[in-house]
């Protein structure tokens, strides 16, 4: 089965303390629904992981990543609804332009402190909490993980860097 390939990316506020995730509640039947997420989504065929992101954070947030971080990569088998495999590019971006929306077609979008993040205060997948302590590491070195999933929960966890 060939994976999906997607990114995910964290979009720093101006002050750098905050980041700004979409609350997946417009679908009741949406995978995500009621849980914070950050921006992003599946890569078109004809786009690199960087533009992927770019067009992504522009549609669902209305703005523009002046800079790009890779964070990391992370393979997800059997993540999908169907069991697909996803494969994501994760992503910083300290530093856009533009007004961000107050929602999109997923949800409401919002500027969520880190620190409740890290801390398990915001509701969003278990097993984000294993990987946002290194994309929000005060000195973060690219990291490259693998995080299997069964029946919607994942049962390892494991990078390198």
């Amino acid at each position: 089965m060939q994976a999906i390939i997607a990114t995910l990316g964290y979009v720093f506020s101006p002050g750098g303390d905050e980041v700004l995730m979409v609350r997946r509640d417009i679908r009741p039947d949406d995978l995500h629904y009621g849980k914070y997420n950050g921006l992003g989504g599946k890569l078109e065929p004809d786009e690199d992981a960087v533009s992927g992101l770019r067009r992504e954070i522009h549609e669902e947030a209305g703005i523009d990543c002046d800079l790009v971080e890779l964070a990391g990569t992370i393979s997800w088998p059997g993540f999908g609804r169907n069991g697909e495999n996803w494969f994501g590019f994760l992503f910083r971006v300290p530093h856009w332009s533009g007004t961000p929306l107050a929602g999109n077609d997923e949800g409401s979008l919002h500027w969520v402190p880190i620190a409740d993040l890290l801390a398990g205060r915001i509701p969003m997948w278990e097993s984000d909490r294993h990987f946002l302590p290194l994309v929000f590491a005060a000195a973060p070195t690219v990291f490259h993980g693998i995080m299997p999933f069964k029946d919607g929960e994942a049962v390892s966890w494991s990078f390198t860097s």
